[in-house]
């Protein structure tokens, strides 16, 4: 019995000895590796950098606009009736009276046919009452009434003449055509939208800015405009127009510019990013829009130094308080706080702590 207690005891102070042991190693490894950890000199922080540069800029407005054609209606049924013909594709080009779709017109031929007979007989009652009336047959009244009836008659069967026309819709001036609304043999009630008919070569765009830039804006002056659909491509055109009242509602004017589009690109509808140049161009300094972080505190970017430690050139940073202005392309002009050529960081700022060393790779886009 005593044999067995002793046997125990042993094996759990062996158990304890390697437990010992094993945390005892670990404690080792840990402060070794704290030790190297401490000794080891921190990397350092990749960053992306651009120079200051600077640039010619023209004065300008910015602005958002929509694409207008300069004529654009939607094709209506002036008189209720069947489709029976359809003489046009959607997206066709059409030009100024082709025809687009015929309207069932029995009904209106036989109108004229009846108005017609209807002249006919206004005009023989009129011969007859001017015979008579050489006689002294009959009165000056009833020549005025017969020859009021056949004025009349001849007024119904123009009209007839006309509304007979308006069953034969065709393009009121040349432009492209959209998607078809209507189908062969379909009823349509006065005002039933057929296809809707644009013409936008060259095009107007409508864009508005504040009342207090009016003073800036003249006629003729030059505007630029990008859309989302072709990035990177720029529109040019002519301011041609203003309105003469500003908007009440939102104190802004609208103007309105015309592009030539002769590719046909720009479409009515599309929304547009606008600069309306107002001036001569100006000397600022710019950088990337990326360099710049704003703070309700002050703006600032992060400036390359460089510095001598040890014999050996060191790269850090500073912060410089700025005044950003216009942003253009991806670029921000500064009014104040940076000089051309310094470099200043576009990419890796997060990672930026006081007195961090630095090494640059351009290859990081920001």
């Amino acid at each position: 019995m005593v044999k067995r207690i002793v046997a125990s005891i042993l094996v759990l102070l062996v158990v304890a000895a390697l437990l010992v042991g094993i945390f005892g190693f670990k404690m080792f490894i840990n402060k070794k590796i704290s030790y190297a950890l401490s000794h080891r000199p921190i990397p350092p922080v990749s960053v992306s950098t651009a120079k200051v540069a600077t640039a010619q800029w023209a004065n300008q407005l910015e602005s958002v606009g929509t694409f207008t054609a300069v004529q654009g209606v939607n094709v209506t049924a002036q008189i209720a009736g069947n489709v029976t013909s359809i003489k046009f594709k959607s997206g066709q080009m059409v030009k100024a009276g082709q025809p687009l779709v015929t309207v069932d017109d029995t009904t209106q031929r036989a109108q004229v046919k009846l108005d017609e007979s209807a002249l006919a007989l206004a005009q023989t009652n009129l011969r007859r009452t001017q015979n008579l009336i050489r006689h002294s047959a009959t009165s000056q009244a009833q020549l005025d009434t017969d020859k009021a009836a056949v004025q009349t008659a001849k007024a119904q069967v123009a009209k007839d003449e006309a509304d007979l026309q308006k069953l034969d819709i065709v393009a009121p001036f040349t432009g492209q055509l959209g998607i078809r609304q209507v189908s062969l043999g379909q009823y349509l009630s006065t005002g039933t939208p057929i296809v809707s008919l644009n013409a936008y070569k060259p095009i107007y765009l409508d864009f508005y800015v504040p009342q207090g830039e009016l003073g800036q804006v003249k006629l003729g002056q030059s505007v630029q405009a990008s859309v989302d659909a072709y990035p990177g491509r720029v529109f040019s055109g002519k301011l041609v127009s203003q309105a003469s009242a500003v908007d009440v509602a939102s104190r802004n004017i609208q103007l309105r510019a015309e592009l030539p589009n002769k590719s046909g690109l720009l479409r009515p509808g599309m929304f547009a990013h606008v600069a309306l140049f107002t001036g001569k161009t100006h000397t600022v300094l710019v950088v990337p829009s990326t360099a710049i972080a704003y703070n309700t505190y002050g703006d600032y970017v992060a400036v390359i130094t460089h510095a001598t430690v040890g014999g050996k050139s060191v790269l850090g940073f500073k912060q410089a308080s700025v005044k950003p202005g216009a942003q253009r392309d991806g670029v921000v002009s500064v009014a104040s706080g940076l000089k051309a050529g310094e470099e200043v960081i576009t990419a890796g700022q997060l990672k930026l702590y006081p007195g961090a060393s630095l090494v640059i790779n351009n290859k990081i886009h920001p």
